[in-house]
């Protein structure tokens, strides 16, 4: 059997102390200690004094929960354009997205129908019209001979009769008249204000019935979020208190007031309707998705600045000042409070810790 030589010996040894340190500062480097110990505290070395202008205490504060309720952007002023009558659908001169100003033609009904019923009335109205004027001509005619004692009293109130008669005949066939040009001019389905058509209902050939619409019209102007609010949160808002609204597509928060609250609470999902008056903002559409953001309660937490905060891999510490030393803590953060985080775990309150101004954003 072979003599490993005393020189290979001393070499493997040295080759194997030299990749055992390298591993040991790779691991030190990634933070491998400091993953294995639990919440604590590590002594730092260096200056064990830290300069009082660096230093904050861990405060314990009562903070309040802010919630987030996901609602809809949409128009203060919609309006769902219908017939007035039954007819089939000629023609729809509107697709959703399309701006029209008011007294657009929106689509038009078939008139076929109703201008037989015009004819008609003007046909009716010119026979009531002749028929009175060929009566008030026997009344005047009469009225002339009656002075004259040529005709008798009854003969005169006869012709009176029957001229009153023959006139009010003529002005209910003008109103027939009317009554069919005013179904004529159903027909036309106008725009009622100036806006944007958001749906498209039907289309050319259905038929059109009354109050089913063939197109929604709204204003871009006058947007409101409406949010549906659980009923355990809804009771701390008020008419013209002022929340904070958030609209992740335009990356924009901002300031509102809430103008209408619901009464009435949905029996199934136990929430209110809350709608807010949206500032006017470049951009905003109807339709688009945003949050309510209110407090909903309150909460005792541990606070510290954001800039104590130091990461190390995927850890949280922060440097601990503790009779007269710096120590590293390990600690687990919840929700940032403006320039201060609550601390869930490693701090008590009182304790002091180190600020890192240079991590200010």
């Amino acid at each position: 059997m072979s003599q490993i030589e005393p020189k290979n010996v001393n070499k493997i040894v040295a080759i194997s102390v030299a990749v055992l340190a390298l591993i040991l500062l790779l691991l030190y480097m990634q933070g491998s200690f400091v993953s294995k110990v639990s919440p604590g505290s590590s002594p730092l070395p260096g200056d064990a004094n830290a300069q009082q202008s660096n230093t904050a205490v861990v405060e314990k504060k009562q903070v309040e929960d802010i919630l987030s309720w996901p609602g809809t952007v949409k128009s203060r002023t919609v309006a769902n354009i219908a017939p007035r009558m039954t007819a089939r659908i000629i023609e729809i001169k509107v697709n959703a997205g399309d701006k029209v100003k008011k007294g657009d033609v929106i689509a038009r009904l078939d008139e076929r129908d109703i201008k037989a019923q015009e004819n008609a009335a003007l046909a009716a109205l010119a026979g009531a019209n002749a028929q009175a004027n060929r009566a008030q001509a026997d009344e005047q005619r009469t009225r002339s001979l009656y002075s004259k004692e040529a005709a008798t009293r009854e003969n005169f109130d006869a012709v009176v009769a029957s001229a009153k008669e023959a006139k009010a005949g003529a002005n209910q066939a003008a109103s027939a008249v009317t009554e069919v040009r005013s179904h004529l001019a159903d027909t036309l389905l106008l725009a009622p204000f100036d806006g944007v058509v958001v749906k498209r209902l039907q289309e050319p050939g259905d038929m059109g019935l009354p109050g089913v619409p063939v197109a929604t019209l709204q204003t871009p102007q006058g947007l409101r979020l409406e949010v549906d609010v659980p009923s355990t949160c809804a009771g701390r808002y008020s008419i013209g208190m002022d929340v904070t609204v958030r609209i992740d597509t335009l990356g924009l928060t901002t300031r509102a007031q809430i103008d209408e609250i619901s009464p009435e609470v949905d029996p199934q999902t136990r929430t209110q309707l809350i709608k807010t008056a949206l500032p006017a903002i470049e951009g905003l559409q109807p339709g688009y998705f945003g949050w309510l953001e209110q407090a909903c309660g309150q909460h005792e937490a541990l606070l510290i600045p954001v800039t104590a905060v130091q990461h190390i891999g995927q850890l949280e510490v922060v440097k601990v000042v503790s009779e007269g030393r710096q120590l590293m803590r390990h600690i687990r953060t919840g929700k940032t409070f403006g320039e201060q985080i609550e601390v869930i775990s490693g701090l008590h309150a009182g304790e002091t810790v180190i600020t890192h101004p240079q991590q200010a954003q």
